[in-house]
């Protein structure tokens, strides 16, 4: 059954209704800031009545949790394309340095559970397919069973994440890097880190040294 339509007298059916909400929430996410979403602002701009987000999503927390679950799905799919591309662990950083760079809306949603219901079902799948596709690879390089593997896969999340959230808040431009390319700057600082850690652990100080030493 249709849903009444706006100025134009199109109406909107519901499927094309929810990815016409879940698209106006991303832009005004991306271009006013999450403070400025709400359902009835949606509706508005959507041309439909106040009661057709609410229909769909119940609440603004349910429209943000189908903007978290379809972004991590999104992130998802551009990590599997890159490793099923270069098998790289380096590459799996790049890709998700460039989503958030790409997909600002989508990253300042996902990583904020008090927004949304996370433990959406949906969203817990989409969620635990983009932490697999992440972990995954590194895990079974090491060895699943290896202590570590948690710890670094851990530290590989953290050198993506910490950077992309840096690039994203603009605090890239006081350590002199904002033009650098986001996927250039990501492997510069992963070979340097990866370089100063593979010399650190070949030349390890010794943990009983005397201060004097």
């Amino acid at each position: 059954m249709p849903v009444a339509g706006g100025p134009s007298g199109r109406p909107y059916h519901h499927g094309d209704l929810r990815r016409a909400l879940i698209d106006a929430a991303v832009g005004v996410i991306e271009h006013e800031g999450l403070a400025a979403l709400s359902l009835r602002d949606l509706a508005r701009r959507v041309g439909v009545s106040h009661a057709a987000p609410v229909h769909h999503f119940g609440d603004k927390a349910g429209l943000l949790t189908a903007v978290a679950a379809e972004g991590f799905s999104k992130l998802a799919d551009a990590l599997q394309r890159s490793y099923a591309e270069t098998s790289s662990f380096l590459e799996l950083a790049v890709a998700y340095v460039c989503f958030a760079v790409g997909h600002r809306a989508y990253f300042e949603v996902m990583f904020r559970p008090e927004l949304y219901h996370a433990d959406d079902a949906q969203l817990v799948e989409t969620r635990g397919r983009s932490r697999e596709l992440l972990y995954g690879p590194l895990a079974e390089f090491r060895g699943a069973s290896a202590p570590d593997a948690p710890r670094a896969g851990l530290a590989a999340w953290s050198l993506a994440h910490g950077l992309a959230t840096l690039l994203i808040s603009g605090n890239v431009d006081r350590a002199g890097e904002a033009t650098r390319d986001p996927a250039e700057l990501t492997r510069t600082v992963g070979r340097y880190l990866f370089q100063s850690s593979a010399a650190s652990e070949a030349h390890p100080r010794a943990s009983n040294a005397s201060p004097d030493q």
